[in-house]
């Protein structure tokens, strides 16, 4: 026997199918997100972030792009670990923070490493008065280049925020860390589902 099904039937059925994956997707979303959004080391990041003052979200964030977690590794500059500290950072953070037998092989150490990341973070927000996006800009260009950037008309017409950033590499790293700083914050501090769905509609790219 030859079933015949009817267009009606046919839309009918997909119709309660994207209903079906909807709900799924609407309630497992922060689950998947999770996934894709992981906070490893939180426990550290935490620690370090109350004793700094510094949000831990975008410590996660900045961890995210830098390294993607992984604590071994390094960049073509020599930056190491998990929050890509260069050699010179790590030599002023063991002056500045008494950190006995230093040696750059410790900056792949998690703990360490996340230390003087997250201190240096509370560095940039000091000296830049909390400007997030400076702050971030700084992380990855360097404090002395946003601040020649700030008294460059060219760049800042108030000398007070960036209204463009000459390198393109720290351009996409501020937009990525912003955008992965509200991200955590939505995921990890149980928002609500719906602004989940109402941001992921507004910045659908996930990566």
């Amino acid at each position: 026997m030859i079933i015949v099904i009817s267009r009606k039937i046919r839309t009918l059925l997909m119709i309660m199918l994207i209903l079906v994956i909807g709900a799924f997707l609407t309630y497992n979303a922060k689950w998947i997100l999770g996934i894709i959004y992981p906070f490893h080391y939180r426990d550290l990041v935490e620690t370090y972030a109350e004793e700094y003052n510094v949000d831990p979200y975008l410590v996660a964030a900045i961890m995210r792009n830098e390294s993607r977690f992984n604590p071994n590794a390094i960049s073509r500059r020599e930056a190491r670990g998990l929050m890509q500290i260069a050699p010179v950072t790590g030599d002023w953070a063991a002056e500045k923070l008494n950190i006995d037998n230093f040696t750059y092989e410790a900056l792949y150490e998690p703990e360490l490493n996340i230390r003087i990341g997250v201190w240096y973070i509370s560095i940039l927000e000091n000296e830049f008065d909390g400007n997030l996006h400076l702050m971030v800009a700084a992380y990855n260009a360097g404090n002395g280049n946003v601040s020649r950037w700030l008294e460059n008309p060219a760049y800042s017409k108030d000398g007070k925020n960036l209204d463009e950033i000459p390198f393109p590499e720290t351009r996409n790293y501020l937009t990525k860390v912003l955008r992965d700083y509200e991200r955590y914050q939505i995921i990890y501090e149980d928002l609500g589902v719906l602004k989940l769905i109402r941001h992921l509609i507004d910045k659908p790219t996930l990566f």
